[in-house]
């Protein structure tokens, strides 16, 4: 059996015109037995190359134009990229309008929030002061317990109502318009996941799974339900 297709964003073009994603995703997909398609910013005809994937990963990575959700502009905001935050708007309306298995993961939670009509907070240490450290200083990863809310599609793939996961992030989900249920929270009461009841498969968490999967099954049952509900798209698909 030809193992599921699976679309991974990834990073706009750095410095020295190279497009970046780290190899952990790649990684959690492979363990899953996926096969990664690499999804760079930029591609005017990305609605054509979908049509031929299972289901799309959106990875993390910097900030939205906070103009995409009357935001302000603070000063914490960086890696602003229009090129990328085109391409993604328009992928996530795809995957929700062809029902194709979706995974946000931080970045890509707040660009699926984004695309559906929702807000996001622009620096969280300004609304939930730091008693929980979302990212350590100069942007580095963390972590802290995660709960689910009980009943939620992601407490059924994860099988575990509470657990410590690792966060990279200083924004996060203000408000959805209504599309998505928020199924997670940190203990000071940040979004930490949603999803979506009337996709098929669409979850958005707000925590980084891959950096932890190859050593915490817990993250990798995420990947795998994933690529599973992916694998089952291609056979409805024929």
């Amino acid at each position: 059996m030809t193992p599921p297709l699976i679309g991974i964003t990834t990073y706009g073009r750095d410095e020295n015109n190279k497009f970046y994603l780290r190899a952990e995703y790649v990684d959690s997909v492979r363990r899953a037995c996926g096969m990664p398609v690499l999804l760079p910013p930029g591609d005017a005809h990305i609605q054509q190359l979908l049509r031929h994937l299972d289901g799309v990963i959106l990875a993390g990575g910097g900030d939205l134009d906070p103009d995409l959700y009357g935001g302000t502009r603070h000063d914490s905001i960086y890696m602003v990229d229009p090129e990328r935050d085109k391409t993604e708007m328009r992928l996530v309306r795809f995957a929700v309008d062809s029902a194709m298995p979706t995974l946000g993961i931080c970045r890509g939670t707040q660009v699926i929030n984004v695309a559906l009509g929702g807000t996001l907070i622009e620096h969280l240490p300004d609304v939930v002061g730091q008693k929980v450290l979302h990212r350590l200083p100069a942007r580095e990863p963390t972590q802290h317990k995660i709960t689910l809310t009980a009943g939620s599609h992601l407490a059924e793939v994860l099988g575990e109502p509470e657990f410590i996961a690792a966060s990279w992030h200083h924004q996060d989900i203000r408000a959805t318009d209504g599309l998505l249920s928020v199924v997670a929270h940190a203990p000071d009461g940040t979004v930490e996941a949603v999803e979506m009841p009337d996709h098929p498969w669409l979850i958005g968490v707000q925590w980084h799974p891959e950096l932890t999967a190859a050593c915490d099954p817990v993250q990798q049952r995420l990947f795998d339900a994933f690529v599973k509900a992916s694998g089952e798209m291609r056979g409805k698909r024929g």
